[in-house]
């Protein structure tokens, strides 16, 4: 087993904890946020830029890297970290909700997935055993199990058969996973229904993962839903086990997920709004692309030290946007990736000094009264 979790500290108001986990590639702290750099690279930063705005641990994605260039030339290349020349710690999906969102361009057998590239049309196969060999051939330190995605909403009866072939899949993934300096993590999946979570979860657990994800949230459900799943799902998982909940990046979302004791997340949300023109402040969003910024002289946040806000004003921003400037959206994703990273770091301080029930409330009060 190639990652070590510990728990530090927990919170005395929630399941709130800090914790510590160990990779090949260092040690990073938790909760943690991973930037997405779902082809080799976040989006219109280079991974010094994503190191010095906080980051430590980025997700790959198995699905897009195996398209293009393939994993063949990534092994080629020294593996993931070499190719794209990041040296702290890595995490990939396995490409399973990629292949599921394709939806009438994909045919689910019990081996697996038939599925057509989305690029060329080309078809192509996953299975089990296939997520694991490009995942060992990226070289990342932390793979993820292929699961079935249900979408939402999806029948109980639909929701049990992707438990079930989750759990089938689950098991042939680490059946065929050798890398010795690489983690293997299951999926728990379930929909929203509480008695599917926990059927996944047990299943999972007799498999023995040294970490789960909390899969098939974020998918269109309420959020009020989403965090009643979380209460009856975290529960289950040990916590000596890291838990991940994949696909939530809001900073809404990540307060309530640590607030129910998630360790790890990911999202393209801050990188997608800011190519977007959008960006995240302590008041709350702010499209800057707008009309009303064209002669604003603040910065995009007067309380935010990234690069960004240091430097220049939203009506400069706004103009680089507006004008089709690769640098306005540079700057937008240097400040968003910074602000949920600064918001992660202070979370975990507020864990430290037991008062992360207090952060929490006052983060949202000013957040929200926009």
């Amino acid at each position: 087993m190639s990652v070590f979790f510990r728990e530090i500290k927990r919170d005395s108001g929630s399941a709130a904890r800090r914790g510590e986990l160990a990779t090949p590639h260092g040690v990073v702290e938790t909760p943690i946020f991973m930037p997405v750099g779902t082809q080799a690279t976040v989006k219109a930063m280079t991974p010094e830029e994503v190191r010095d705005v906080g980051g430590r641990l980025i997700l790959g994605n198995t699905y897009h890297l195996y398209m293009r260039p393939g994993h063949g030339l990534v092994a080629a290349a020294g593996g993931l970290h070499s190719f794209m020349n990041w040296h702290g710690p890595i995490l990939t999906d396995s490409g399973g909700f990629q292949v599921f969102s394709l939806g009438p361009l994909r045919k689910i057998e019990e081996e697996g997935v038939w599925f057509r590239s989305h690029i060329d049309g080309s078809e192509h196969y996953f299975s089990p055993e296939k997520a694991v060999e490009i995942q060992e051939a990226l070289g990342s330190d932390i793979a993820m199990a292929f699961d079935e995605c249900a979408p939402y909403p999806s029948t109980h009866e639909y929701a049990l058969r992707a438990v079930e072939r989750t759990t089938r899949w689950a098991r042939r993934c680490k059946e065929a996973h050798r890398r010795e300096d690489q983690s293997l993590f299951g999926i728990i999946q379930g929909g929203v229904f509480k008695d599917l979570r926990e059927k996944s979860a047990n299943e999972l657990l007799e498999i023995d993962f040294p970490g789960y994800g909390i899969g098939g949230l974020s998918v269109g459900e309420p959020k009020d839903l989403m965090y009643e799943t979380l209460e009856n799902t975290v529960p289950l998982i040990p916590p000596q086990k890291p838990r991940y909940l994949m696909g939530v990046g809001s900073p809404d979302c990540l307060l309530e997920g640590v607030a129910r004791g998630v360790d790890m997340f990911d999202c393209v949300l801050p990188t997608r709004i800011a190519r977007n023109g959008t960006v995240f402040t302590h008041d709350g969003k702010l499209v800057v692309r707008n009309a009303e910024y064209a002669g604003d002289f603040r910065p995009l946040d007067p309380d935010c030290d990234c690069y960004t806000c240091r430097n220049y004003t939203r009506a400069y921003v706004r103009h680089l946007i507006k004008a089709n400037e690769i640098l306005g959206v540079r700057l937008t994703t240097i400040h968003n990736l910074y602000f949920i990273l600064r918001l992660m770091h202070n979370i975990r301080v507020a864990i430290d000094q037991d008062r992360f029930l207090l952060y929490k409330k006052e983060f949202m009060e000013r957040f929200q009264s926009c």
